[in-house]
């Protein structure tokens, strides 16, 4: 796919890309140029698996990071899974 850089330096993600990958807008990407190539990339979230009052692992993504609600869970492993 083509996109244009404006003369600000921003580049627009077509909207079809944005809509496979659910980003709202809002999102921090990762920006790395590799021999030539300019990669973007969303960031890996830290997620650690600690045991809930339940006694269920359960995942925490850490102080400072926000959390992941069931329909993000969910929406995740279907975006894996395709």
């Amino acid at each position: 796919m083509r996109t244009t850089i404006d003369p600000a330096g921003r580049v627009v993600i077509p909207k079809e890309i944005r809509r496979r990958l659910e980003l709202k807008g809002t999102e921090v990407v990762e920006v790395v140029e590799e021999g030539g190539t300019i990669r973007i990339s969303l960031p890996a979230r830290r997620v650690d698996l600690v045991e809930g009052p339940d006694g269920i692992l359960v995942a925490d993504s850490g102080a400072g990071l926000p959390g992941c609600d069931v329909d993000e869970v969910r929406a995740l492993l279907e975006r894996v899974r395709r």
